[in-house]
Parts: structure tokens; C-alpha cells; sequence
């Protein structure tokens, strides 16, 4: 994973030029550039999960660049340091997460970051290599689920709208399994990190697992899912994020503007075969 901590940025200090070099110069220029450009001196710093979105990054960053601004897509393998590198200034913006996981890491960080433009839904599916359908699960089967608290209480509630089980309102509208309050087919919830639960898939009855996480552990979105989630008043739709002093930096709106593009639609969904949901009018 690449260290952005390391990230050295160049700069024009003590180069000078004189008022006639600087007409010359803008004279023999063409192009017209952004305020968003004029007003900043380095890359816009974006931390991405690495994988697909790299592929799509590097059409946002040509989208940008006709409009002058540069943008520098930093890919991690994780989200959580993702967050934690913005709120230390490290990062300029990010582009990951959904409304409750970044509600859940403002709180552990102290942060303050916020949502500046919608990119793409990704619903969970409910998965299975063992049962062709909702109805041959079996009495006490054993159901996959994510370890962390946002997207755990998610999985939940995409199984209590499936009718297999009941949760009971918990004030951060975050429940976990100690929050199922009827169970009847008996099912053994066991929760798993995201990465390990793609890939446990085989040896679960089912699971309910994030889509980038199913793509990449190679499961059949089509043909190995019983259900998933509807994008309709949905709150973990995913958006680029700042910090929120800089919510209103002369940059952010070329930045969303850049990603919510016509080319940057047809690259989602190629790269993610369907799976992933242009969230953008």
C-alpha cells in the first residue's frame, strides 16, 4: 500500500518572474484555467480503496484535468486509515463510504468530515453456494456477516426485510446480533471480517457480504445471489468526502463534477459487471 505519509510535495518557491515574462506567458497560453486550478498550487489528494476504483479514478483524474485541476488518487487496502489520514490533513478528500461508517468514524476520530457529492450505491447481497434460494436455507444455518458495528447493523437489516429474523430498535440505529430479538429458523449469525467473509463464503450457509468484497473473492453476483438490498431512501450510498473546512474550498465542486460523468457511469459499470449503482441524477 502506497505511504502518504510519505508524499513530498514540489514548489515553486523563489521562482520569480517579472511582470513582462508573466504576460509573455499568459499571452502564448490557450487554455483558460478553473478558479479551482489558479487557487491550488499541488494535486488534489483523494484516498480510494485500491482495486477497480483505481480504473475509475483514472477517469475522474482526465475529467479534472481538462478542467485544470490535478488530481493525485492515493489507493489504500483498507478504509480505516483512509478516514484517519483526511482527518490528519494527509489527504485532501476520499471516496469509499456511506453515511452511517463515516458517522461511526467521525466519533472514534474526533473528526469532522462530510459528504460533498454522491458517486455510486453498491447494495449488499445475500449470498449462498450451498442453497439455490431463500426457502431451502435449513433450520439453524449458519449466516455470515460483517464484524464491523455500520455495516453489520446493514447485513441485519437486510435479513430482517427478508423475513429470516427481527432486530430491536437501538437508539444508534446500529444493531448487532446481541440485538436480534426473534430468530425463527434458529440461525447462527457469525461475524467476520469483510475480506474473510467473501472468502469463507464456501464453508457459511450464506452471507451477507459487501459487493466490492464479493467481486473480488470471486463470487457470482448473478447466479450465487438470493437477494440483496434496494437503492429507495437507502443511507449507504457512497460519496466523496472533506473535511469540513473545506467544504466550500473553490476545488470541490470541479472535483464532483469530474466524477459524475457520462464516461465515469459506463467505467462503473463495466468495471463492477452491474453490480455497482451510478447513485448521481
Amino acid at each position: 500500500m502506497r505511504n502518504v505519509f510519505s508524499t513530498s510535495l514540489s514548489t515553486t518557491q523563489g521562482r520569480r518572474f517579472n511582470r513582462r515574462a508573466v504576460l509573455t506567458l499568459l499571452a502564448a497560453t490557450p487554455v483558460i484555467l478553473s478558479s479551482a486550478a489558479r487557487a491550488q498550487s499541488r494535486p488534489i489528494r483523494v484516498g480510494i480503496l485500491s482495486g477497480e476504483d483505481e480504473d475509475i479514478w483514472h477517469i475522474v483524474q482526465e475529467n479534472a484535468r481538462t478542467a485544470g485541476l490535478a488530481i493525485e488518487a492515493i489507493p489504500f487496502s483498507e478504509g480505516t486509515p483512509i478516514n484517519a489520514a483526511l482527518a490528519a490533513g494527509d489527504l485532501d478528500a476520499n471516496a469509499f463510504q456511506h453515511g452511517p461508517y463515516l458517522q461511526a468514524q467521525n466519533t472514534a476520530l474526533g473528526a469532522h468530515i462530510v459528504p460533498v457529492g454522491n458517486t455510486y450505491f453498491a447494495p449488499v447481497g445475500f449470498y449462498s453456494k450451498k442453497w439455490p434460494s431463500l426457502s431451502a436455507l435449513p433450520q439453524g444455518a449458519t449466516i455470515g456477516v460483517p464484524a464491523d458495528p455500520t455495516n453489520e447493523g446493514r447485513a441485519l437489516k437486510l435479513l430482517q426485510s427478508l423475513g429470516l429474523l427481527k432486530i430491536a430498535t437501538v437508539p444508534d440505529g446500529m444493531p448487532t446480533a446481541l440485538d436480534i430479538a426473534e430468530n425463527p429458523k434458529s440461525l447462527t449469525i457469525k461475524e467476520l471480517d469483510d475480506p474473510v467473509l467473501a472468502r469463507s463464503l464456501p464453508d457459511l450457509d450464506a452471507g451477507v457480504v459487501i459487493t466490492e468484497w464479493a467481486y473480488k473473492a470471486g463470487i457470482d453476483l448473478n447466479k450465487e445471489r438470493l437477494a440483496r438490498e434496494s437503492m429507495e431512501n437507502n443511507p449507504y450510498i457512497n460519496f466523496i468526502a472533506v473535511n469540513e473546512n473545506n467544504a466550500r474550498a473553490p476545488w470541490i465542486q470541479p472535483l464532483v463534477k469530474a466524477f459524475q460523468q457520462p464516461n465515469v457511469r459506463e467505467k462503473l459499470l463495466e468495471a463492477y459487471h452491474g453490480a455497482i449503482i451510478p447513485s448521481w441524477s
